[in-house]
């Protein structure tokens, strides 16, 4: 809870090749109470002769130029409306950098509304040829169950479309970007939600795991899409991020539910985003 979170780079931190994932979205990276704490742990992730992220983390940042959006590939297909926490954190962080002598600005960035049905087919495809027999399936949640066997029912040619879109995506997204040092965004659009509050079904209630109950796994889709709309296109398009808990919705860390903004940066950036957050205290 609370935690400062850093997703690095596509390719920084080795995991090796995998079929299971053909849009190269999943990586490894730290969640740490501190940005110190994240750079020891990226020191052991992705160790080099030449630097440590744990001497430089507390070198004190150039002054940069941040973008800071609201816009979501999400928004068109799912449109969502930001709780007040979420853009009381947003507004506390952009007090933060300009604090430290950072220019944030607006920035207006245009995403592809061919998006969510690319990134959808992507994203499950893993699922579809996860070695699963019949018999466990009901352990499955309803929605991997769902999904599961709609990317079963995809052809190859559906999957190499979605992932040559997915490619010209991250070219664009990056080219809007490049005016700006980093991208500034909330990193949740929501505050954080109660078990069960995805699935439809609360804990314990005897429903799943059952085969018999099908769930609603498109609503459970929405609602994670509409919690998280500015977390997978960072993922598509392979940057590194970094999330700040720079917010608490009681006003005190022990009152109250952590709200953060997330921070985008371009490739190898790395250790800039832990030095910002470094420097905004954490």
């Amino acid at each position: 809870c609370g935690l400062v979170g850093l997703k690095p780079g596509r390719g920084v931190v080795p995991s090796g090749e995998s079929s299971g994932d053909p849009a190269r979205l999943v990586v490894a990276g730290p969640l740490a109470r501190s940005a110190a704490d994240a750079a020891l742990l990226m020191d052991a992730l992705a160790p080099s002769a030449d630097s440590s992220y744990l001497g430089a983390v507390g070198h004190e940042p150039r002054l940069l130029r941040i973008g800071m959006t609201l816009d979501s590939p999400w928004s068109t297909t799912f449109p969502f409306t930001p709780e007040p926490e979420a853009l009381a954190a947003l507004q506390t962080g952009i007090e933060m950098l300009e604090h430290a002598g950072h220019a944030v600005s607006e920035a207006a960035i245009r995403y592809d509304n061919r998006y969510p049905d690319a990134f959808t087919t992507a994203w499950t495809a893993a699922v579809g040829t996860a070695r699963i027999s019949p018999h466990r399936e009901a352990l499955l949640a309803p929605l991997t169950r769902t999904f599961r066997r709609r990317a079963q029912q995809r052809s190859v040619a559906k999957l190499n479309e979605s992932l040559a879109f997915l490619r010209q995506f991250e070219h664009d997204t990056i080219t809007q970007y490049r005016p700006w040092d980093l991208m500034l965004m909330p990193a949740l659009a929501q505050t954080p939600r109660p078990v069960g509050w995805f699935t439809g079904a609360t804990h314990g209630d005897g429903r799943w795991p059952s085969a018999e109950w099908s769930g609603d796994a498109d609503g459970d889709y929405r609602r994670q899409c509409e919690f998280a709309p500015w977390s997978s296109m960072v993922n598509v398009c392979g940057l590194p991020a970094i999330t700040i808990p720079v917010y608490w919705t009681g006003g005190l860390p022990a009152h109250g539910l952590p709200m953060g903004i997330q921070l985008v940066g371009p490739a190898g950036s790395e250790l800039l985003l832990l030095q910002v957050a470094a420097q905004l205290g954490f």
